[in-house]
């Protein structure tokens, strides 16, 4: 006999039985609907444990990026700390070793144009032993110079040792941008590549520190001192190279695929990502090989570009040279000089000042690195050549029309520090980036050379004719001159530099080709594709709902 029920039954063997009403409150359950259940509830368990391993992932990828940028970043901070100190020390080598003034310039500026030579073979030797090998090499012949500079008897070995520092400092300046653009997942590339910059300012703050800690020693042993503490970064460097991963598209050059997909793995939190990756590198590699015996030699073909080529040349020396002939190294090399132009007396505090700029140097940079991959390249470019305008002119007034008083005194400091600020904000960190990211695998290491020794001729014209050229027209004179150039920098901005905000470096490349002056309202291949996937994601985050045709 069955237990009636709603009328409903359902079959069990041969016999037919009535079921009683499962509501909220019965006791009884189904045994398919239990088994449903404990199924969905694995899914979920599954589907759960999936998510942490992504998130889990995501943060051991994003951690190990960062550290192959800081750690690349290091040979900086060499460079950094020569220009910072360089500016406290040159006052008391002038003391020890009676140089003149002219002897003086020559050895501020022969670093920079000695590192001419050592971007030049940087661009090649990295082609060869690997970006990894490149950045250690360029270490030891810095460190080298350091040592023959501490130990110095006579203004003719202190240039050796200065010549050889230079070597090493071409070498890293222009091997860790390309080094990290090279590693870094599109989406941080621009921050990530903006450490070098940062790493820079870093070393000419501690420069200045240590100019002020160790001002107080006798002229013979304090400048020797302060040139000798920047030997010790060499065993962090030492450290990092048994961390970091040669590029993967470096490898990817040397036909170790197997290599490269390993090292992408790690830097990039998605398989998918991986995998395109990878095929953008070997299309490009592979155009490379094809090309190789159709081709002019590199050099050669420098010389006689093809359009994009030319427009990548034209951008990438432009922003680099913009970049120095504005007159940041003037300002950092010469700090002292300028300040004391303003009124500002006695070594102690002239130091204690330059300790200020440094920091301000130092802090607005990280600006530039939260928003140069949320606002992009070019905004923070305007931002920081129109504020440079304003700041330059603003020291040539003070330092021509209020003179010593405490007003142009505190005006000189203001339009310094705001003049570093806004370098830092924009132009000191952005032109690496873009350097990094306009040209083709093929020529990348070299072109970035070639930009770098525009970079560096220009940082060394500018130091090595300050003083004379100050003296013949006045030190404001001088920063009118920087203020000019500067607003010229604004135009060069608007007219030849293009955003390359969250594109691959492959498809900056194909920008070049297909000539990058698109219409205001054109939407790019890049920003199409992450439109979609936003839409994409954010259909899926609601439920699935039928809407009649007419709508």
């Amino acid at each position: 006999m069955g237990i009636q029920g709603n009328g409903n039954g359902v079959y069990g063997g041969d016999m037919e039985m009535s079921v009683v009403p499962l509501g909220t409150k019965n006791k009884y359950k189904r045994m398919d609907s239990q088994l449903t259940f404990d199924e969905e509830g694995d899914d979920h368990d599954d589907s759960h444990h999936h998510h942490h391993q992504l998130e889990q992932r995501k943060i051991t990828t994003r951690k190990f990026v960062f550290a192959c940028a800081v750690f690349a970043s290091l040979n900086n901070v060499l460079l950094g700390y020569d220009v910072g100190v360089m500016s406290g020390a040159i006052l008391f080598i002038h003391e020890d070793l009676n140089i003149t003034e002219v002897q003086e310039e020559v050895l501020v500026g022969i670093l920079s144009i000695v590192s001419i030579f050592g971007s030049l073979a940087g661009g090649r030797v990295s082609d060869v032993v690997g970006r990894k090998w490149a950045m250690g090499l360029a270490a030891i012949i810095f460190q080298a110079g350091a040592a023959v500079m501490t130990i110095a008897p006579s203004f003719e070995i202190l240039m050796l040792g200065r010549i050889l520092a230079g070597v090493g400092i071409g070498f890293g300046v222009m091997i860790a941008p390309v080094y990290i653009a090279e590693i870094s997942p599109t989406v941080a590339r621009g921050s990530l590549t903006s450490f070098p910059e940062i790493f820079i300012n870093l070393g000419i703050l501690l420069g200045y520190v240590s100019n002020y800690a160790f001002s107080g020693l006798s002229p013979h042993i304090s400048w020797r001192i302060m040139l000798a503490v920047g030997i010790l970064p060499s065993v962090f460097i030492a450290f990092a190279l048994c961390i970091i991963p040669e590029s993967p598209r470096w490898l990817v050059l040397q036909n170790r695929v197997d290599d490269a997909r390993s090292v992408l793995s790690k830097t990039n939190d998605n398989d998918a990502e991986v995998e395109e990756r990878l095929a953008e590198i070997q299309l490009a590699a592979g155009s490379t090989d094809a090309e190789k015996h159709e081709e002019k030699p590199v050099w050669r073909e420098f010389l006689r570009p093809s359009p994009p080529l030319r427009r990548m040349l034209i951008t990438g020396i432009g922003i680099q040279c913009f970049q120095q002939i504005t007159g940041i190294d003037a300002t950092v090399y010469y700090s002292p000089e300028i300040l004391k132009a303003a009124g500002v007396e006695g070594d102690s505090k002239l130091l204690a000042a330059t300790v200020a700029v440094g920091v301000t140097k130092t802090a607005f940079i990280i600006i530039a690195i939260v928003l140069i991959d949320k606002v992009g390249r070019k905004p923070l470019l305007y931002v920081s050549t129109i504020g440079m305008t304003v700041c330059l002119f603003m020291l040539a007034f003070s330092l021509a029309l209020l003179k010593e008083g405490s007003l142009g005194i505190a005006l000189a400091l203001l339009s310094v520090c705001g003049n570093v600020a806004f370098f830092s904000v924009g132009i000191g960190p952005v032109c690496w980036v873009i350097t990094s990211e306009i040209f083709p695998l093929r020529l990348r290491a070299q072109a970035s050379a070639v930009g770098a020794v525009g970079n560096r001729v220009c940082s060394g014209i500018v130091a090595m004719s300050f003083l004379s050229v100050s003296r013949a027209i006045t030190v404001a004179g001088t920063f009118s001159i920087f203020g000019a150039i500067s607003a010229i920098s604004v135009l060069f901005v608007y007219t030849i530099v293009p955003e390359t905000k969250g594109k691959s470096l492959e498809q900056i490349g194909q920008m070049f080709e297909d000539g990058y002056h698109l219409q205001s309202g054109e939407v790019q291949l890049g920003d199409a594709e992450r439109l979609m996937q936003k839409q994409l994601h954010s259909m899926d985050s609601f439920p699935d709902t039928s809407y009649p045709a007419s709508l």
